[in-house]
């Protein structure tokens, strides 16, 4: 199971958390980086993914838009 899905797999209310914490842990991220700390830069655009995922996840619940990740699997069978 790849991110997408297992974002998709989670209620509306597991996604807020998670974008929260997610929020969270970019604040952290840029706070080690500006410091010289950051061991692994390329964390910082693995969260931004996230949330930008997160995000988009939580709007097509909002606006009633079909999942494109399983409308992609049902084409391909």
């Amino acid at each position: 199971m790849n991110r997408a899905e297992m974002y998709h797999n989670m209620t509306t209310q597991e996604l807020n958390e998670k974008l929260a914490s997610l929020k969270q842990e970019l604040f952290n991220l840029r706070f080690q980086h500006s410091t010289g700390q950051l061991k692994n830069p390329l964390q910082l655009s693995t969260v931004k993914k996230d949330i930008a995922r997160t995000m988009t996840i939580l709007k097509e619940r909002e606006t009633g838009m079909p999942n494109v990740t399983t409308k992609k699997k049902e084409g391909k069978k």
